[in-house]
């Protein structure tokens, strides 16, 4: 494939461990790309423009995104005991505080209004809440400053907020799997539909070889998961890679289908999506 591609994803451990022998020449015969690292949010906001070949994007925001996306079967974050969490400061007697005490409006940190995290904690909780969205990076210190009353976290952040004496209210991820059984569909890679199915079934396995290239050839690729870590330690890094990166890493599979299909249908069903959608893949 000679096309010049652009390939959008986030700066976080599992998506930086997945492209980093692709996007850094550690694999032969594979089509070049233009790399463009952003915030989660940033990239659903981008693709809903069309923006990019291919990109990282959530869930949240792939049923308006599928007239210009299919969905790929690897490279996507979908998992057990890998669910958002909401966190806030703990109560008079140091006990975290329900969900339930989060009245009307009250003021939650968020990582986009795009996120499958914010339609998660929507889901669950059935109040209208006022949303702050901001950076993933900066909602644990907006609740420890009591900017917010809560904050809903991902990626690294799940790994480090407790030391910064805050207390996990609800895993909305632990809260998806008891309502449906399903493991919890967070975000895949999407392809353009101006590409061509045996082009895109190419980039698929593109995407398998870089990953089999990181699992093989760590010390290779690691060194560029540093440097675009939010979260520096080693241990939360390959913490992070091991609970993101699994065997739906490699192909979402027919549960994994499922599961996506199961939160299309809910969110629909409850008003928060468009009601209707089922998942198109590559």
């Amino acid at each position: 494939m000679n096309r010049h591609l652009t390939l959008a994803y986030s700066p976080c451990p599992n998506d930086t461990y997945i492209f980093a022998a692709w996007t850094n020449g550690l694999l032969a015969d594979a089509p070049l790309v233009e790399v463009v690292l952003g915030d989660v949010e940033e990239l659903n906001v981008a693709a809903r423009k069309g923006r990019y070949a291919l990109t990282k994007a959530s869930y949240g925001a792939i049923p308006y995104l599928l007239d210009k996306y299919r969905i790929l079967r690897a490279g996507g974050a979908l998992g057990r005991g890998c669910g958002p969490l909401l966190v806030a400061k703990p109560g008079p007697n140091g006990a975290a505080p329900a969900l339930a005490s989060f009245i009307p409006h009250a003021r939650i940190a968020i990582p986009g209004k795009l996120t499958t995290a914010y339609l998660l904690l929507r889901l669950a909780h059935q109040q209208p809440i006022d949303a702050v969205p901001m950076p993933f990076d900066q909602i644990v210190a907006a609740v420890v400053a009591g900017e917010v009353d809560a904050g809903l976290i991902i990626h690294e952040s799940r790994f480090t907020y407790q030391a910064s004496g805050l207390t996990k209210v609800i895993d909305l991820g632990e809260w998806w799997e008891r309502q449906t059984g399903y493991p919890i569909p967070l975000g895949a890679i999407l392809a353009h539909r101006d590409l061509e199915a045996e082009a895109v079934g190419g980039l698929n396995q593109t995407i398998l070889a870089s990953l089999a290239y990181a699992q093989a050839n760590e010390s290779a690729v690691m060194p560029y998961v540093r440097g675009h870590a939010f979260e520096m330690d080693p241990s939360v890094m390959l913490a992070h890679i091991a609970l993101y990166v699994n065997d739906y890493t490699r192909d979402i599979g027919q549960e994994g289908i499922l599961a996506v299909d199961e939160l299309f249908t809910l969110a629909g069903t409850a008003g928060l999506l468009p009601l209707g959608i089922g998942p198109d893949f590559a």
